[in-house]
Formats: structure tokens, sequence, C-alpha cells
């Protein structure tokens, strides 16, 4: 993360990512597949680093192999070998950005759901702990109950993020505010599916 400042002198945070050049491995129809989308590869990769049923869809496809695949659903541009860049994006753009949040490991209640705890003082003898675990009759634990345990590593989506600029030469793509996941890691950026509401 780092921040740009506008025009009109404000200070913006932005998330600096790497997006691209991306390049169309596939083609996806409705009449073929049953839908419509397109397989986007990116980070080249030694032949050796991929399956071999990989390596042979990128032979098919006439393509070097690709480290990362995922496909965009809906999408009706694109054929096999275009590079997509950040140039269709512009400043203004709403986008989501969709990736694995950061691992905590196995986390108490305060850490994972944001438990306030119990008294700090020296009779309380009950500051992390989660204290009661439900009906004591049921002798068992209630479904959906909060409580410690594996926390992060979940796929998160961050919607309604703005776009602040677009640098093609560089190709890179600043949001504005954080995205999902550390430092490094692979993120998918797409065309918001909502709108947010603007007050007039």
């Amino acid at each position: 993360m780092t921040r740009v400042f506008t025009e009109d002198g404000r200070s913006v945070p932005v998330t600096v990512i790497a997006a691209g050049p991306c390049t169309v491995v596939e083609r996806k129809t409705k009449e073929q597949h049953g839908y419509d989308a397109v397989a986007l590869g990116f980070e080249p990769v030694k032949r050796s680093r991929v399956t071999r049923a990989l390596a042979g869809h990128f032979k098919k496809q006439g393509l070097e192999p690709l480290r990362f695949v995922r496909e965009f659903r809906d999408e009706a541009e694109g054929e096999p070998g275009q590079s997509v860049t950040v140039t269709g994006f512009e400043p203004g753009d709403r986008v989501d950005v969709v990736g694995m949040s950061k691992g905590h490991g196995f986390s108490g209640g305060i850490k994972r759901h944001n438990f306030s705890g119990g008294g700090a003082s020296h009779g309380s003898m009950i500051h992390r702990q989660p204290a009661s675990n439900g009906d004591t009759n049921a002798g068992r634990t209630t479904k959906g109950s909060r409580r410690p345990g594996h926390f992060g590593v979940d796929r998160t989506t961050l919607q309604n993020l703005e776009v602040i600029r677009a640098d093609g030469e560089r190709n890179l793509l600043l949001v504005r505010g954080a995205v999902p996941g550390a430092k490094n890691a692979l993120v998918l950026v797409r065309q918001s599916v909502k709108t947010r509401k603007t007050n007039i």
C-alpha cells in the first residue's frame, strides 16, 4: 500500500496491483461449453513446472505455459493469444478484488471474533477466555458458536473499490483502500457486480 495525491491536494490511500499483462488462454462459448467465459493466464513458467494435462492444453492453443489460469464468466471479448492489460480500466471505475485473506493460525475469540474479554482486575480470573460454552444439558457445542479456532486463509471479496489510476506502461493498477491477502499474493480484479449509491 501507498498513497497518491489528487489534483485537488487530497491524500488517497491506494493498493498497487501488478495487473498483467494477462494472456487469453481459452474462449468458452454457451454453444460449446454451456456458458460464456474467458480463461486468462498470468506469469510465464517453465514447461516442466506444469502438469502434462495443462502443458498439452497450452500446446493445443499454441501458447507458452503460464503459472496461473483463472476463468472470468460472462466475458464476451478475447481470443486465445490476445493480451489483456490495465488499459481497460479508467479512473473512477468500480471493481471487486478477490483474494485469500492473511492466515492467523489458531486464534482465540478476542482476535478471531472481536470478543471484549473479561475484567482486568486482580480478582477476575477470566481475561481472554471465551467464557460460557452454552447449554450444559445439550452435551455438545451448538453449531455456529463463535469459538477459538483457525482464523484466516479464506476467500475474501472486497466490493466497489474505486480505480484511482491505471498505469499502462508499467501494468500497474492503483485501487483505493486495502485488498485481501499478503504482499505479492494473487488477487482477481473484475468489474463490480454492485453499484454504490451516491449522495446527491
